[in-house]
């Protein structure tokens, strides 16, 4: 191993996963898999051909670079749609590969248009209308012009969907803004409707929406955190096992992120480890080094509060957090020497360190963490 920590991600918890999600949405929603953020830290090279191989067949991005990794890797016509940052100048290639994209403002929609009617091919677009996320989408004051705009181009533009982002589906303190958000689209598309457009799908839910709110799953869910194995929040999960009377948790993480012991000594009592003196030894302690740091990904906040596991034991970082490395005490660990498997994400024996761990010990959340994980930690999918 050249690298200093590795990735693994399991076929058979993202199996589990896709499962799980297609009882919620049923067989008539189609699932996209939403992969940006590198595949929420998992790789997109690695993640999207073992979820096409698991029957995924949508993808969703954020950007254009990500969608030409996708088709890149994946060498195939598979649907993408790009939900974020689209430059005017990266059209014409989305529009020649067949990938489609969300339109929120009229510069994009008439370049789409202009790039459309150049290259004989019509853009495949969906168009967001802003229902109270006040992030991206057309108002409802600009939308009557904007529906006109289309029915006037029809002949350059495939409206592949009408889509919106709800502000906060985790959580039951939005719960009255997602219910106006869906009462304002539900708006929208009557307005369409009546203008004669018919969207191929009507699409708003990401996962949280997903699990909390049934009426949003439509024709398509964009479906992030869930499937690689992680709630939105704890108050989602809460929410779900209520509901449903259970009590284990019902999905399964695909990550491990896993490194070695790099050296082990002793210190002293009275000695401080690390830079400074955030961490005084009371007593003669074993301390070992793990190649792992905020350089990495694992966050300097979690100084003197992280846990990794070492020869099946919960140990704790020691020390501030560096670029490259942390410290960990395994005084009370018997044998522990250069080269033992360290886990910092995923399962030692019968205890795990899950990511949503890590917002115990400091501010991040799940996706924070995850998407923080460098792209250039080797990543290699197992069973």
């Amino acid at each position: 191993m050249l690298h200093t920590s590795q990735i693994h991600l399991s076929k058979s918890a993202l199996k589990h996963n896709l499962e799980f999600i297609r009882q919620i949405i049923g067989q008539e929603t189609r699932l996209s898999s939403v992969v940006k953020g590198n595949a929420y830290g998992h790789g997109i090279e690695q993640f999207v051909p073992l979820a096409k191989e698991c029957g995924v067949n949508h993808f969703s991005v954020f950007s254009a670079d990500e969608a030409q990794r996708i088709r890149k890797t994946l060498n195939d016509n598979t649907p993408i749609m790009i939900m974020g940052m689209l430059d005017n100048d990266q059209m014409e290639w989305i529009i020649k590969n067949g990938i489609s994209f969300f339109v929120f403002e009229l510069d994009r929609l008439e370049k789409a248009v202009s790039i459309a009617q150049k290259l004989g091919i019509p853009a495949k677009i969906h168009l967001e209308i802003e229902t109270g996320m006040n992030r991206t989408g057309f108002s409802t004051k600009i939308f009557p012009r904007v529906l006109q705009y289309i029915k006037k181009e029809a002949a350059h533009l495939i409206l592949q969907g009408l889509c919106t982002h709800y502000a906060g589906a985790e959580s039951i303190a939005n719960y009255h803004r997602i219910k106006r958000q869906e009462k304002i689209y539900d708006r929208a598309y009557k307005r369409m409707t009546n203008l004669g457009l018919s969207p191929e799908l009507k699409h708003t839910a990401c996962s949280a929406a997903t699990i909390r709110y049934p009426k949003t799953r439509m024709d398509l869910v964009r479906i992030g955190i869930l499937q690689y194995g992680f709630f939105p929040s704890k108050e989602t999960l809460i929410y779900y096992l209520t509901r449903h009377k259970i009590h284990e948790y019902p999905l399964k993480r695909i990550i491990t992120w896993k490194s070695k012991v790099m050296s082990v000594k002793r210190v002293k009592t009275g000695e401080f480890i690390g830079y400074g003196t955030s961490y005084l030894a009371n007593s003669d302690l074993k301390i070992a080094t793990v190649p792992v740091g905020y350089g990495h990904g694992f966050s300097r906040s979690l100084s003197n509060q992280g846990r990794v596991l070492i020869h099946e034991q919960r140990v704790s970082v020691v020390g501030t957090v560096n670029m490259n490395m942390m410290s960990v005490d395994v005084t009370n660990i018997e044998g522990v020497k250069k080269g033992d498997e360290v886990i910092i994400i995923g399962k030692q024996g019968d205890l795990e360190i899950s990511v949503a761990s890590f917002s115990d010990y400091s501010d991040q959340v799940n996706y924070e963490l995850l998407t923080r994980l460098p792209s250039n930690i080797p990543r290699k999918v197992i069973d």
